[in-house]
């Protein structure tokens, strides 16, 4: 069982590129809301906040991610 456990840290799993997008999803939601509760100064407005912040966060990442891809195609 303990091996079993182990191996979990141990051994990389194999995901796609889709699947590491996903990945991704939870990491920036959990960024926003940390963030957020850090600097929020009233929590009634704190989900629409934190979610406007997680969109903010990904379509960032998502634009980055894209324009690498694209200055990478011109290069290679």
């Amino acid at each position: 069982m303990t091996a079993t456990l182990a191996s979990l840290f141990t051994t990389a799993m194999e995901l796609s590129g889709r699947q590491r997008f996903f990945l991704m999803l939870p990491l920036c939601l959990s960024i926003a809301i940390v963030y957020k509760a850090i600097r929020n100064d009233s929590m009634q407005r704190f989900p629409v906040e934190v979610l406007t912040l997680w969109v903010t966060i990904v379509m960032g990442l998502v634009a980055v991610g894209g324009g690498l891809w694209v200055l990478f195609r011109i290069m290679v």
